[in-house]
């Protein structure tokens, strides 16, 4: 099951988080292997609506967790399901319900950074609906957040911009 994030699930995140950067080994530095996001950060995304779980007997087993960026559009800032969880349609299921919150929200996008080349980085959003964003096309906010990614230790040569553009409820 695909939710809103509860203040209880919160704390439980970092560690999905890590597990899931397993997955990478290899693929990036050490020091982004160890990397989690602030639980501070999550509480905060938590209580404004911008962090969902996937749920397996009411516990977290994944989360998506969204941003806005400097110029108010939303960016999936980080999505993750326990390797032990994978490939039971919850990665899909969290994309999509960002993407419905977006539409919900009257956002006309949202954005994320991924792996070019990873397949469930670049092509499992791609069969999704996101499509990648020319570099000439980067707004100041998209380019910011990919700085900030290449001085953490992220090649920039292996990273994609990728876009979403939900229909709007009706």
């Amino acid at each position: 099951m695909i939710v809103l994030a509860r203040p209880r699930d919160v704390p439980s995140l970092p560690a999905i988080e890590r597990a899931a950067a397993r997955l990478l080994e290899g693929l990036v530095p050490a020091s982004v292997m160890d990397e989690t996001t602030d639980v501070e950060e999550l509480a905060a995304a938590q209580a404004a609506g911008r962090l969902w779980v996937a749920l397996v007997d009411d516990a977290p087993v994944g989360f998506a967790h969204v941003v806005l960026r400097d110029d108010g559009v939303p960016h999936l800032e980080e999505i993750d399901v326990h390797p032990a969880y994978g490939r039971r349609g919850l990665g899909a299921g969290l994309v999509r319900a960002v993407c419905e919150w977006a539409a919900a929200g009257g956002h006309r996008e949202i954005t994320l950074t991924t792996f070019r080349d990873v397949a469930w980085n670049a092509p499992f959003y791609a069969r999704l609906g996101f499509v990648i964003v020319d570099r000439d096309d980067w707004p100041p906010a998209i380019a910011a957040i990919v700085d900030g990614e290449t001085a953490r230790g992220l090649d920039p040569a292996t990273r994609v911009v990728m876009t979403h553009r939900p229909r709007a409820s009706r």
